[in-house]
């Protein structure tokens, strides 16, 4: 390892310890001129794998290294830098990373500068890094998750020293603000609330590979919602390994409901939020949620099992009865909701009859979906140290009986919907057939459609005619072109130089003084017209008029409309060019 410098390796410890407050930390990032000299001309990829947080670090990396020059490719072969963004939280997430790092030894032999990073949860494990650095020598940087604002710098000292650069801190973490992104999606963005987790769930790798629970400041969020809005972007979902708990470290009186209100009050169109843990919901979040139109009805709870006995074993800190209590509570207050969860299969020593409690309370909830898992052991996790007598054969036998189950739940949802119009945010072309569109409804349920390409982005009423379960099938209630026009419409009316000329507008129409001047200027009008035989009469009207014309054209809103009137034509004219 002599082409190896470890700076930092992860230590679970330490990712269990406290502080009494995390630091915030502002400031914009800078760029060695070595790396800025380096990036010239190269291209960037990153492959991420895991959680909608990991997809956020993804997009704040991408911002960092377009900072310092570099420019995105989706073709492996071109991309002089690749980033692997790793999940721990199944194996068979880590299984995949594996493969992925082996492929690039060929890029490394093509190109001498090329360089292999590879970051996130994976990497905050203890004796991953070291495995990586012995079997894949065409590494070039290593960090962890609480690492991903230092990008830059390990960057820029691999390339002056020549070096494998291994960097992974262990501790609670900070809350770093100000950090560049490059937004992976035009419409739909993700926006950190908080980070870490406090919960310690005895399977769960979370609390030590994102440290403890520690929220960003309200006005930050609002900051970045603000932009995004502006921006045009039509969905904010709002992210935290547990959302419910923002604002606990604040010890103010700050909570979920707080920021959740907030955002919703912007105004942006749709308002999503994930993750949800059934110990922390409070009667408050439900029925803001109830209370704003633009917050999307949709829930993930995860249950994770309806044994009470389990989910004791697990940590999770309330009881199959407290959970149904809860569901009942949401649906009473917001009937309307989608309810969708998390399942883990085959915990250590589960019985029969404890799965059994896991089917009875799915039946009972019928939820919208359900993500299922085979339990995976996490290595350092207190459930790893269990040992597990339940066979493979057992748990893969009781998975497929809770797919059965989940799905019966999802068809009897799903039935209902056939016939009705949704409101749909459309993502685009769809992954499995290019001539139909694709996007989510209000309860998250995907839909397929025939349509233009040109609707990506817009939210549009279609009507529900076949179900598949999982996905529907659907058809646009309006003509496609009504539908851009009415958007059109709406997103030039946003525009702050559309919204001053016609605030401007509306001022002229309402000043008194523009009101009586227009009278006397009608009055002036009729008063020429009767006197044209009489030359003298004639001089001394037209006179008259031309004065009243002159104090209307110099009174200063007339000015400003004209002014303005100008900027707006200009701006149609970049349009229609645009449009060509």
């Amino acid at each position: 390892m002599g082409r190896c410098v470890i700076k930092s390796l992860p230590e679970m410890k330490l990712a269990r310890s406290r502080v009494e407050k995390a630091k915030l930390i502002r400031g914009e990032k800078t760029v060695a001129p070595s790396l800025s000299s380096f990036a010239k001309g190269k291209k960037y990829l990153i492959k991420t794998f895991g959680c909608q947080g990991n997809v956020r670090d993804e997009e704040t990396m991408a911002g960092l290294l377009e900072l310092a020059g570099f420019t995105k490719t989706t073709v492996e072969k071109e991309a002089d830098l690749v980033i692997i963004n790793t999940c721990a939280v199944r194996e068979n997430a880590e299984d995949k990373v594996y493969g992925e790092i082996g492929k690039f030894k060929a890029n490394k032999k093509a190109n001498k500068d090329f360089m292999l990073a590879v970051c996130g949860c994976m990497m905050q494990e203890e004796g991953v890094a070291q495995k990586l650095l012995a079997s894949y020598p065409h590494i070039t940087l290593i960090f962890g998750t609480h690492n991903v604002p230092d990008l830059l710098d390990l960057l820029a000292e691999s390339v002056e020293r020549h070096k494998t650069i291994v960097d992974i801190h262990s501790f609670a973490g900070d809350i770093i603000e100000d950090l560049p992104a490059k937004r992976n999606d035009p419409y739909k963005a993700f926006v950190n609330i908080s980070y870490g987790c406090d919960k310690f769930c005895t399977y769960c790798i979370v609390p030590y590979t994102r440290g403890r629970e520690r929220s960003r400041p309200l006005e930050d969020i609002l900051k970045e919602c603000k932009e995004l809005i502006e921006a045009g972007y039509k969905e904010i979902t709002l992210l935290g390994q547990n959302v419910n708990s923002y604002g606990k470290d604040f010890k103010d009186g700050t909570s979920f409901a707080t920021v959740l209100e907030e955002v919703a009050k912007l105004g942006i169109a749709r308002l999503r939020f994930m993750t949800s843990h059934p110990w922390d919901f409070s009667l408050e979040m439900i029925d803001i949620i109830a209370k704003y139109p633009n917050i999307m009805k949709c829930i993930h709870l995860p249950v994770q099992s309806g044994s009470t006995e389990m989910l004791r074993l697990m940590g999770r800190r309330y009881t199959r009865e407290e959970y149904l209590a809860l569901v009942k509570n949401i649906r009473e207050r917001i009937p309307d909701v989608a309810l969708t969860t998390d399942i883990i299969v085959g915990f250590p020593n589960e019985t029969a009859e404890q799965f059994e409690d896991t089917l009875t309370l799915c039946e009972e909830v019928k939820y919208d979906a359900a993500f299922t898992f085979i339990y995976s052991p996490r290595k350092g996790t207190p459930a790893a140290a269990i040992a597990d007598n339940v066979s493979d054969e057992d748990k893969h036998e009781r998975f497929n009986r809770l797919l059965k189950v989940i799905e019966s739940g999802v068809m009897s949802h799903s039935k209902t919907m056939v016939g009705k119009t949704y409101k749909v945010l459309v993502d685009g072309p769809s992954k499995k057939d290019e001539t139909m569109l694709s996007g989510y409804t209000e309860n998250s349920k995907l839909i397929n459609f025939r349509g233009p390409s040109y609707l990506k982005g817009e939210i549009v009423d279609v009507k529900i005619i076949e179900d598949h379960a999982f996905s529907m099938i659907g058809e646009l209630v309006e003509d496609p072109l009504i539908i851009k026009a009415k958007a059109f419409k709406e997103n030039l009316l946003k525009d702050p130089l559309i919204k001053e000329f016609l605030s401007v507008s509306k001022a002229i129409d309402e000043d008194e003084s523009l009101i009586a001047l227009r009278k006397d200027i009608e009055a002036a009008q009729r008063d020429l017209a009767s006197k044209v035989v009489d030359d003298e009469a004639h001089k001394i009207a037209k006179e008259k008029y031309a004065s009243l014309m002159k104090e209307y054209e110099e009174h200063p809103l007339i000015h400003n409309y004209a002014a303005l009137h100008d900027d707006v034509e200009s701006l149609l004219k970049e349009i229609t060019e645009g449009l060509k």
